[in-house]
């Protein structure tokens, strides 16, 4: 019967060596797998702080920014609807007979070149004006009521007014001609000025935005100022360190401004949905009386994509140039 051969058992210090050199493959592998850490910390208080404080201007950004688009949408349709129409009063007298006058002057205005059509309010209809502050069941024939004619205008040809002037003076010294040119002209300055100011608002808060960016970007330069300065003097050149906090700030104020610009159009949602679903009720007539419907429009969410975007590329802009600015004066 043959023998078998024993096996040689490793000795220990093989064993050794094997378990250290798969040890150290294993750790050269994890380094070689382990991201390159950023010169800026992806995520600490700091960070979320000028997230939130992005995300909080953004936001008050597109409210502003929708409030003006609202207001001058809404100036542009009073002014169209003001500039399509004029009146004709005539003030009771002594001896007038009121439907004669009326009559009188409905055929003078009809009769020039851009008006459309010229009508007599009724008695019903002139006791339903004044029914808010007289009551209801008024005889305006007890009253010295004064009397109106809606003269309906061609907005692209416009008649000539101060003809149309003259000659009611002439046919019926108590009639008055008002061709609304002066709440258009109110109207025109007050939109103008309303937007003006908004835009204002608006600078300001972008300002604001640019002011916290910078904070923050030496806030996070004095944090890592060794690093920074480390990797200066070692031959890091200034473009590499800024694109990399260019970069950081770029992502941390997308998300921000991204926050800030879907909150604001959830409130304009709201609104939008709330002014639809009211339509019947004595608040949403008020309220669809001074703004509409209460929706921006698409050029108000163009708007508010726009600010978004500008907020972003405002911050990314704002951190590269604090960044070189630092690099040039650590070089002098």
């Amino acid at each position: 019967m043959t023998k078998a051969k024993a096996v040689k058992a490793p000795h220990p210090a093989v064993k050794l060596k094997e378990r250290v050199s798969a040890g150290v493959r294993q750790q050269a592998a994890k380094t070689l797998a382990r991201k390159q850490t950023p010169i800026v910390p992806p995520d600490n208080v700091a960070a979320r702080a000028m997230v939130l404080v992005v995300a909080i201007m953004t936001f008050l950004s597109c409210l502003t920014l929708g409030a003006v688009t609202l207001v001058r949408d809404t100036a542009a349709t009073w002014q169209t609807q003001i500039a399509r129409e004029a009146t004709i009063q005539i003030k009771p007298a002594d001896g007038l007979d009121m439907e004669a006058a009326l009559a009188d002057a409905r055929n003078i205005a009809a009769g020039y070149r851009g008006v459309r059509s010229a009508s007599i309010v009724d008695r019903q209809a002139t006791a339903r004006l004044l029914e808010p502050w007289l009551g209801a069941g008024l005889d305006i024939d007890e009253l010295p009521v004064p009397r109106l004619i809606i003269v309906t205008i061609d907005p692209i040809e416009r008649p000539d007014f101060a003809a149309m002037r003259a000659e009611l003076a002439e046919a019926v010294p108590n009639a008055a001609l008002d061709d609304h040119r002066t709440w258009v002209d109110r109207l025109v300055a007050m939109a103008r000025t309303t937007v003006t100011i908004g835009m204002a608002v608006l600078a300001l808060m972008l300002s604001a935005t640019a002011l916290t960016v910078i904070f923050a970007t030496r806030g996070a330069m004095a944090g890592n100022g060794h690093v920074i300065e480390v990797m200066h003097f070692v031959g890091a050149e200034a473009p590499f360190i800024a694109r990399e906090f260019r970069r950081h700030f770029l992502l941390a104020g997308s998300r921000g401004a991204a926050a800030g610009g879907a909150a604001a159009i959830i409130v304009f949602v709201l609104f939008s949905w709330w002014s639809s679903h009211n339509v019947a009720t004595p608040q949403g007539d008020q309220t669809a009386a001074l703004f509409g419907n209460f929706a921006i429009g698409t050029s108000g969410y163009l708007g508010v994509a726009l600010v978004v975007i500008l907020i972003a590329v405002l911050t990314a802009a704002t951190s590269h140039v604090t960044v070189v600015a630092h690099l040039k004066r650590i070089e002098t």
